[in-house]
């Protein structure tokens, strides 16, 4: 029987029979590779768990980011609101008022030495508290004066606080001689007193009066612009898109319809978004009205009682002077022509400004009794054109019906009552309009942070399942 050697067995050609085989060996291709000895490997940056902690760690900063960004918004809006109750509006309130009681000062003061030799009680006692109204209003103003506040307005307040001084001293002798029976003439103390209140003091107070009435100006436009408040919202809307497709993300990768942690972040930031909105924009109707019809009107009759003062003051320093100078006429016609009523003018435009309020009221008077001043306004300078010195007098200083004593008070009054309306209506809708943001800066805050653990929270779970 002869037996079969296994094909694997037999011997290659020419070698001899027994000797062992080669082992068998797959030829290499030249060019082709070795393949790897383990499996394809993936980069770490492309893992699912790795997405998912570099999406937890861009959301929570995301959300920390724009709590600090809102909070900030805020908080400039809400100290600017508050600025505008707190600080610049009384200030203004303040200039305002130590110009009127200076020039209420010079006027009473003036009025009482041609009324005659003996000085009324009820003068004394108004000159008296004209001045310590204006001092304590220079006070206020200088104490809220800093180095920034501007050259200007430090200068106009150092020539008030050196003034007033100077102004209350010649008054003083001015009344020392007058009850010596010296007679209250040109180059008089009394004339000089006038000259120094109208020439420094007066004009010093102005531009206080203008500086502060800009800072409250500028703080009520801080209070109620736009850029801040828009980037906060660009910011949140930005933060939401992230959230939303994250979300769809997670959804495709897990199968699962809701992330409860991001879905609570997603309502706490679109909730606070609209809060924002809502405060804001009450916050900024609020000023806008009390600006529109209280500050604004309020700032125009403030000019108004400001021009009508000086159209007193000048006919008396005028009656003092007995010089017959025309500049005194030039600049009552032109202080007329700016005052009204009529198109343009301060009158006029302060009724437009808050129609049917209880300013435009007192306003719609003013300019109802201002004619028939303007009328005795004048005669006295008629009568001083004609050197009837006499009959100026008892125009100027009377207190009857007819007198520009009387005509001046009635719209004095008229103003006054004007001005304080409006200023309630500004310090009621400014008042509110800080009250709107009440609470928003730390509600913000807060809300960033349950936004960041909520984040962390939704985003922990999907990653604790690949553990």
């Amino acid at each position: 029987m002869t037996l079969r050697t296994p094909s694997h067995a037999r011997p290659a050609p020419g070698q001899p029979p027994g000797a062992p085989s080669a082992p068998s060996a797959s030829p290499a291709q030249p060019g082709v590779p070795e393949p790897a000895a383990a499996g394809p490997r993936r980069r770490i940056g492309r893992t699912t768990p790795t997405r998912l902690r570099l999406l937890m760690i861009g959301l929570l900063l995301a959300s920390l980011a724009w709590g600090a960004v809102g909070a900030w918004a805020v908080g400039q809006h809400a100290s600017a609101a508050q600025d505008v109750v707190s600080t610049s509006e009384p200030l203004s309130l303040s200039a305002q008022q130590m110009y009127r009681s200076l020039s209420d000062a010079d006027v009473t003061a003036t009025t009482a030495f041609l009324s005659g030799p003996y000085e009324p009680l009820a003068a004394r006692q108004r000159y008296a508290a004209d001045i310590a109204q204006a001092a304590t209003d220079l006070s206020a103003l200088r104490n809220a004066a800093s180095a920034s506040s501007g050259p200007r307005l430090l200068a106009s307040l150092s020539a008030v606080s050196t003034g007033l001084p100077v102004y209350t001293g010649d008054v003083a002798q001015a009344q020392t001689e007058y009850a010596l029976g010296y007679l209250l003439t040109g180059g008089s103390f009394m004339q000089v007193a006038s000259e120094e209140m109208h020439l420094t003091l007066l004009p010093a107070a102005r531009t206080i009066y203008a500086q502060e009435n800009a800072g409250l100006t500028a703080a009520s436009a801080r209070a109620t612009g736009l850029p801040p408040i828009v980037v906060v919202l660009v910011l949140a809307l930005a933060i939401a898109v992230v959230l939303y497709r994250a979300q769809r993300w997670l959804w495709r990768r897990t199968h699962r319809v809701v992330n409860y942690g991001l879905a609570a972040a997603t309502a706490l930031l679109l909730a606070c978004a609209l809060w924002l909105i809502v405060a804001f924009a009450v916050a900024r109707a609020d000023l806008h009205q009390g600006t529109g019809h209280g500050s604004a009107p309020a700032e125009t009759l403030a000019q108004a009682a400001i021009d009508a003062q000086q159209i007193r003051g000048d006919e008396i320093l005028n009656l003092i002077s007995r010089s017959g100078d025309t500049t005194f006429v030039q600049d009552y016609t032109k202080v007329r022509a700016a005052l009204g009523p009529g198109p343009g003018t301060l009158l006029t435009g302060a009724i437009a400004a808050s129609p049917g309020g209880t300013g435009a009221r007192w306003a719609s008077a003013a300019a109802s009794d201002v004619q028939p001043w303007y009328a005795v306004n004048d005669q006295i300078y008629q009568l001083d054109a004609q050197a009837r010195y006499a009959a100026e007098t008892r125009l100027v200083t009377g207190t009857g019906a007819g007198s520009s004593a009387t005509g001046f008070g009635k719209v004095e009054n008229d103003l006054s009552r004007a001005i304080a309306a409006d200023q309630v209506i500004f310090h009621a809708n400014a008042t509110a309009g800080s009250g709107a943001f009440g609470g928003l800066e730390v509600g913000i805050i807060v809300v960033a942070v349950l936004m960041a653990l909520g984040c962390v929270w939704g985003l922990s779970v999907r990653l604790a399942e690949y553990r």
